[in-house]
């Protein structure tokens, strides 16, 4: 049986619990907010935003946080050699989450490999673009049939049948999967 004493012990406990839940989501807000700003058409403020949440994340920060500012924060840059930076810090937070983490990222990957293929493209690069498309590809089988999913589909079925008028050898366009 659990006394008293032993409750009250607890109770700090749950409370720092809750106040890292809570500090967590308000990471997640705050990034959010960021995103809110960028698709408004304001790139510069949503960059300054999600570079000082970086500042603040980056070393120590969740994998998943860092992984999602990152991929945002590629959306924000002018630069293509930047937006290709931040889109390997992204990846490579969703890589360092652990196996159980990494589960519920899982859906992320084709996104993130698109997003490198398309960086590769600017940077004229088309036979990396066609690695990462090709692992784009792969990973499609996680996402869900629903309008995320089939968006992200549809822009790499665009981006394969860019890349085919492109010269060069690699990996040409898959077949559309049917449902």
């Amino acid at each position: 049986m659990i006394g008293p004493e032993q409750v009250r012990r607890s109770e700090p406990e749950a409370a720092l619990t809750e106040q890292q839940e809570a500090s967590e989501d308000a990471v997640m807000t705050r990034i959010g907010q960021a995103v809110i700003l960028l698709h408004a058409g304001d790139r510069e403020e949503a960059r300054n935003r999600l570079g000082e949440i970086w500042s603040e994340i980056a070393a120590e920060g969740d994998s998943l946080h860092r992984c999602t500012l990152a991929h945002y924060m590629a959306d924000a840059q002018d630069d293509p050699a930047d937006e290709l930076a931040w889109d390997l810090r992204a990846l490579t937070a969703a890589d360092g989450l652990g196996e159980g983490p990494r589960e519920a990222v899982r859906g992320f990957y084709p996104s993130l490999h698109l997003s490198l293929a398309a960086d590769y493209v600017k940077l004229r690069r088309p036979e990396a673009a066609r690695v990462h498309l090709a692992r784009a590809r792969a990973a499609t089988a996680t996402l869900a049939d629903d309008g995320y999913g089939n968006g992200v589909r549809a822009a790499i079925a665009r981006l394969e049948r860019r890349l085919a008028a492109e010269p060069g050898p690699g990996p040409r366009p898959f077949p559309e999967q049917s449902p």
